[in-house]
């Protein structure tokens, strides 16, 4: 039986970076949670000559839709990806919540001392895992093959 092949090539590099950024967020979320934005009230001593524009400004109601669709749009994602490290098989979960979203100043090093594998088969877990995770959170990228450059979106295969 032969294997299935896929029929466009992923670019591993921004792969892995997208999955890495995601997790980095979940883990800020997780450790401050969301920080609001603030409404700037600070009154201008120089005259501001402009015409008129006949615009109403509303920036306390801007801040506010904008607070609300950030912190629903961070809780989803923080959601997704507890969802798709819990997925995860028993090993691959551990070396990314040592790795990822524990602690900040965490290094490879450090997770390969705690749990006590060669460095070898530290970085197939940690490839395998953050594969599964691109896949799962949908932040593959794909390369693509008129233009040798990556492009996330060119098939279609990432629905947002």
């Amino acid at each position: 039986m032969a294997q299935i092949q896929f029929p466009f090539e992923i670019d591993r590099e921004a792969t892995r970076t997208a999955v890495e950024e995601r997790l980095e967020s979940a883990r800020i979320y997780k450790q401050v949670g969301f920080v609001r934005r603030e409404m700037k009230t600070t009154s201008a001593w120089e005259p501001r000559f402009h015409g008129a524009t006949n615009v109403v400004g509303k920036p306390a109601e801007e801040i506010a839709v904008q607070n609300v669709d950030a912190e629903e749009r961070m809780l989803q994602q923080y959601e997704q990806v507890e969802r798709a490290v819990g997925r995860l098989g028993r090993m691959e979960r551990r070396v990314i919540e040592l790795r990822y979203l524990e602690d900040d100043e965490v290094f490879d090093y450090n997770v390969v001392a705690e749990l006590h594998l060669s460095e070898r088969k530290y970085y197939r877990i940690k490839s395998s895992a953050i594969y599964k995770l691109a896949f799962a959170l949908r932040l593959e990228v794909y390369i693509d093959p008129d233009s040798n450059q990556t492009n996330p979106s060119k098939y279609g295969l990432r629905a947002r």
